[in-house]
């Protein structure tokens, strides 16, 4: 206990300084991880705004409801299989089609991911 009997209060207020750094890092990745993988009410909402507001999910056929040109997405592609199943896919290969909305609640959760590979490969706190 040599390193607290020294009458050093600058020394005092670093340790104190990080432990503080460390557990709010850590609250916000126990946060984040809470409310992103076991709650799925961000998802839900999210989902549902998308399948209310968006009229590229609604159409079933091959053409696009505004323009009546093939949907990007619907296109076949070089390995013979197209991305139709795939609606997520679809909203982003018709990125200027899409509504406002839809570009904000897509744009969060690509900002999110890929925010988060950045910040997590570089062993920065984030879950």
């Amino acid at each position: 206990m040599e390193l607290w009997s020294r009458a050093d209060p600058q020394l005092r207020e670093v340790v104190w300084f990080s432990l503080r750094c460390r557990a709010l890092a850590l609250l916000l990745q126990v946060l984040t991880r809470f409310l992103g993988s076991s709650s799925p009410i961000l998802y839900w909402f999210s989902a549902h705004l998308l399948q209310e507001h968006e009229p590229l999910l609604w159409s079933t056929g091959t053409d696009n409801p505004k323009s009546g040109k093939p949907l990007l997405g619907k296109s076949p592609r070089s390995c013979g299989k197209g991305t139709s199943d795939n609606p997520v896919v679809r909203l982003l290969l018709n990125w200027r089609l899409i509504t406002p909305l839809s570009k904000s609640i897509l744009g969060f959760f690509l900002g999110y991911w890929l925010l988060g590979l950045i910040l997590h490969c570089n062993f920065f706190p984030w879950t």
